[in-house]
């Protein structure tokens, strides 16, 4: 079962939701259990889990190389890029590295062969284990504009086409490609959200992705909860979403989390209401499959 951990504005307590809900399924779940950190701009849940990487594996894109002893400037190739990364001035082919996306179309289609690939390095992953949790991450190289060539090769990596283990996928904040990228093939998106109007904002944002993008069955979770939760009550109602755990706003809480302690061990209550959760979206998940 693979569940992605969403929300549509960064603050809401996704990461916080994500680390605690896959320590707590490890601890009880009978299959292996697994959280993937894909906010690749930005990693932290390893700051929290303090996991033992023990494998590692670079994310590389191929880039066209132009040979100009071959190339006659005919314009295929540059008809050919869709991102536009290609342009010919002064009878050459020129090439615009930030704005390739790496798809192999111009190599492909050169009619002179005039066109190789080479590697360029854009990021890196980990794997390894947080006690009984199975957990992996990915780091986009500094100066990379593109974070969803390392998120793909990461889910490619860890994720199996058949399996019975459970993935937490911890997707970046807001809702743009890394987010789409992460939430392709889920069974379960859980929205992180806070009773504020930004947190209600975003919210709409992030839940009109998945019924544009995927319709995944889904769910909310109200971090910071307590006497606005209305205001993210009522619009669950109307997009008949269902409130499946509301987490309190406590000093407490907060000043655990800022000093990098998992809340499911600083509070046993939580730990189990974790586990509720999950028994939640396994029910929601099945019941919209059938």
């Amino acid at each position: 079962m693979v569940i992605t951990i969403a929300s549509g504005k960064g603050g809401t307590g996704k990461t916080t939701v994500a680390v605690n809900l896959a320590y707590m399924i490890a601890q009880d779940a009978q299959h292996p259990t697994w959280l993937v950190d894909c906010d690749v701009e930005a990693p932290n849940a390893a700051l929290f889990l303090k996991p033992e990487f023990i494998e590692e594996k670079s994310v590389e894109r191929l880039l066209p190389v132009i040979n100009h002893d071959l190339c006659t400037a005919c314009g295929v190739c540059v008809r050919a890029c869709a991102s536009n990364a290609l342009a010919i001035a002064g009878g050459k082919v020129l090439f615009f590295k930030e704005l390739c996306h790496a798809c192999g179309s111009c190599a492909l289609i050169c009619p002179e062969s005039a066109i190789r690939e080479e590697p360029e390095l854009v990021g890196e992953m980990h794997k390894g284990y947080s006690g009984p949790l199975h957990f992996a991450q990915g780091t986009l190289e500094v100066g990379f504009s593109s974070p969803t060539p390392v998120i793909r090769s990461l889910k490619k990596w860890i994720l199996p086409e058949q399996s019975d283990d459970i993935f937490i996928l911890d997707a970046s904040p807001g809702t743009s490609c890394p987010v789409v990228e992460t939430m392709r093939g889920s069974d379960f998106v859980l929205f992180v959200t806070e009773p504020t109007p930004f947190g209600l904002h975003d919210l709409k944002l992030v839940v009109a992705l998945n019924e544009k993008e995927f319709n995944l069955p889904a769910g909310i979770v109200i971090n910071k909860s307590g006497e606005n939760d209305a205001l993210i009550a009522q619009f669950a109602q109307e997009k008949r979403l269902p409130i499946l755990m509301r987490i309190p706003l406590s000093r407490h809480f907060a000043e655990a989390y800022s000093s990098g302690i998992l809340l499911a061990e600083d509070s046993p209550a939580l730990g189990g209401d974790f586990i509720d959760l999950f028994h939640k979206i396994k029910l929601h998940a099945t019941k919209e499959k059938t």
